[in-house]
């Protein structure tokens, strides 16, 4: 076979065939959403006299809104921020991973994983049953609490994200 006729053929076998998809599309919050849902989970907070912080995070993890009551605690940002992109991350509500890895659980060692934050307080956020991203509320009294306002976040946008 001749060099460049061999060349040629090297190359058409190793370029993808349209059949390959080479990007991958998924769906992911904008930040109008995330400030909506931020908002309707501080609200709702706020109706039950708890001071708090609420961040929605994308599908990665990254924040696209955080929203602090002036009141609330210096730790509360950093921890709503961790609560939120650890549900992503794990694919599951933070209450969830919280309960899986108790001390003495086989996931224990989770918790020990930079960044993780394993108390109730995270939820995931699904569009059409995809991950589209996370949300997660601190400094409300205990992680239920917390995770009550997160769902009130989280319904803000449902209705919405499954019609898209």
């Amino acid at each position: 076979m001749r060099p460049l006729a061999a060349t040629a053929l090297a190359i058409a076998l190793a370029a993808p065939t349209s059949a390959q998809k080479m990007l991958a599309t998924y769906p992911t919050l904008t930040t109008e959403a995330a400030q909506k849902a931020a908002q309707a989970a501080l609200d709702d907070c706020r109706k039950q006299g708890f001071t708090v912080a609420v961040a929605v995070v994308d599908r990665g993890g990254q924040p696209l809104a955080l929203l602090r009551d002036n009141l609330a605690g210096t730790h509360t940002s950093n921890t709503a921020i961790g609560k939120a992109a650890t549900a992503v991350s794990f694919r599951t509500d933070t209450s969830e991973l919280a309960a899986m890895t108790q001390s003495g659980r086989p996931q224990s060692g989770v918790r020990d994983l930079p960044g993780v934050v394993a108390v109730a307080g995270g939820l995931v956020i699904r569009a059409k049953g995809a991950l589209a991203g996370g949300i997660g509320v601190s400094g409300a009294p205990g992680g239920d609490a917390d995770e009550t306002c997160a769902k009130a976040g989280v319904a803000a946008i449902s209705d919405a994200l499954e019609l898209e």
